[in-house]
């Protein structure tokens, strides 16, 4: 059975922003740091919500920030 695995690049897009922090992006979505560092780590998925809210405050779409990948 394949397991599957969702990824993002929220850091990469936060990044290329310029000045934009961890905290700064988790007060636009309305989560706090912590949550935002396990998004950007793949430890966490959030919810359609939040990552509408993210894609919203990084003026990008969500499957610019989010993919699934399959491994064996």
């Amino acid at each position: 059975m394949k397991d599957i695995q969702v990824r993002n690049q929220v850091k990469q897009l936060r990044l290329a922003q310029g000045n934009m922090t961890q905290n700064d992006l988790a007060k636009q979505v309305g989560v706090t740091r912590q949550t935002m560092h396990l998004i950007e780590n793949n430890k966490y998925n959030p919810t359609i919500r939040v990552c509408l809210l993210i894609a919203k405050a990084l003026n990008t779409s969500i499957d610019q920030l989010f993919w699934m990948e399959e491994s064996i």
